[in-house]
């Protein structure tokens, strides 16, 4: 079994006033991608304090080929198509995840 695949995605949004709609837009995405993905470990949308404009998303997939499956979703083409023109800049890391530290055994 490959180790667990991780990435975090930084989005910059044009106006913080495009907030509200991007959550809603996020959070459906997250939310649908944790109960339709069975390669979806986690997905969480984090808000930085004072920073009205930006999110940053912690995602974990069993493997680089069901994040791959996640990107070719049905709920993650909506979020795409219907949050391009709320995003300023977005950026992506991968990560692979070395240790797990709520868990007892290290990977």
């Amino acid at each position: 079994m490959s180790d667990p695949y991780v990435i975090t995605v930084e989005f910059r949004l044009h106006r913080a006033s495009d907030m509200a709609a991007f959550r809603t837009l996020i959070d459906a995405n997250a939310q649908q991608s944790c109960a339709l993905e069975p390669g979806c470990q986690r997905f969480d949308v984090l808000m930085p304090k004072g920073a009205s404009d930006t999110i940053l998303l912690y995602e974990i997939y069993d493997s680089r080929t069901a994040f791959e499956a996640h990107l070719r979703a049905a709920h993650f083409h909506v979020f795409d198509r219907e949050s391009d023109p709320l995003v300023r800049s977005k950026s992506v890391s991968e990560f692979t995840l070395a240790c797990e530290g709520s868990q007892t055994q290290t990977r």
